[in-house]
């Protein structure tokens, strides 16, 4: 049911969002600026349908600068064919699509972070309505959700599928389900630092089953990962029963992300020296980073230790790192 007492969102679809076969369009939004008085913001949509069955919101570019998932999703919309479908397929590859076309990760329109933006405003910035449009018109129809994400320019991770621990355990194991179907390198019971806002929780917050990823980062994508994706995400409408056909098994690793001990932050600017590689060992105490002041000589660095044992699962990308920024993030195998 849609909240009646929000205004009707100005996002019109140029396409059927309840036709059948394979429709591609877009979700205009109305956007007027300098350079275009009467403009929109067009957001690529693609909706593959046949007949009666379970629905699938899968999409990428959340944030502008992580491409496993936009590669993999305009791909997929363009090569599903209808006749292999029994539900429906909604496709939204760059779902930020302002960022998308800055490569940034926050839209150079408004600085809007669209996984920070749920439940989103019809009468709000660029990003705020595109969220709202989602909340209320694209997840209601939806029975299973896969957000694709990546570690953008500022982090790197080794390629895991994810789902959060949840107080409904039925809708806990659907998702852990869904994420071992989707059998990445790794699979992860993920702890989220930061959840108010999110796509995932407005989604978890309905009752639908929700996962995500994270398969590498940097601000590129490499040929093992958006091998990942692509058959990650036919693994997933497999499992869904929205394509027929058996489940590609991989071997995946299960990982656990029990508690905030798992984060390290950064507490100087200056230069990051990351000690041991993605998908390392990690005691208790070791030291998984270097920061190196960066204004002088003969000072000594500072040393980011681990609090707890497991796997080093992501990394600080870039040279350089500022106070506050996520410099190490240790998990902990679990099988």
């Amino acid at each position: 049911m849609l909240d009646q007492n929000l205004r009707p969102s100005p996002i019109v679809p140029t396409i059927d969002l309840d036709g059948s076969g394979a429709q591609h369009g877009f979700l205009r939004l109305p956007f007027s600026r300098d350079d275009s008085a009467w403009g929109s913001v067009m957001v690529p949509i693609a909706v593959i349908s046949n007949g009666r069955g379970p629905t699938a919101l899968l999409t990428g570019g959340n944030h502008g600068d992580e491409y496993e998932g936009p590669l993999a999703l305009y791909d997929l919309a363009r090569t599903l064919d209808p006749q292999d479908v029994s539900g429906t397929v909604i496709i939204l590859p760059a779902l930020n699509y302002p960022a998308f076309k800055a490569g940034t990760r926050t839209s150079p329109i408004d600085k809007g972070n669209m996984n920070r933006s749920f439940p989103g405003r019809p009468d709000g910035t660029v990003t705020e309505k595109i969220a709202d449009y989602v909340q209320r018109h694209l997840l209601p129809r939806a029975d299973i959700v896969l957000d694709f994400h990546s570690g953008g320019r500022t982090l790197d991770f080794v390629p895991f599928c994810a789902a959060h621990v949840l107080p409904d355990k039925v809708q806990e194991a659907r998702a852990f389900a869904a994420v071992e179907a989707f059998a990445a390198p790794w699979s992860v019971k993920m702890l989220e630092i930061d959840a108010v806002g999110m796509f995932d929780t407005a989604a978890e917050d309905m009752g639908k089953t929700f996962v995500t990823t994270e398969l590498g980062g940097g601000g590129t994508a490499r040929a093992r990962t958006v091998r990942i994706a692509r058959r990650g995400v036919m693994n997933l409408l497999r499992h869904a029963g929205i394509v027929s056909g058996a489940v590609e098994q991989s071997p995946t690793a299960w990982l656990d992300m029990p508690s905030d001990d798992c984060f390290s932050f950064a507490e100087d600017d200056g230069m990051i020296e990351t000690m041991i590689d993605l998908g390392d060992r990690v005691e208790q105490g070791m030291v998984v980073a270097r920061i190196h002041g960066v204004g002088r000589t003969g000072t000594a660095p500072q040393e980011i230790r681990a609090k707890m044992d497991g796997l080093l699962a992501a990394r600080h990308f870039p040279g350089l790192v500022k106070a506050g920024d996520c410099a190490a993030v240790v998990a902990v195998p679990t099988g």
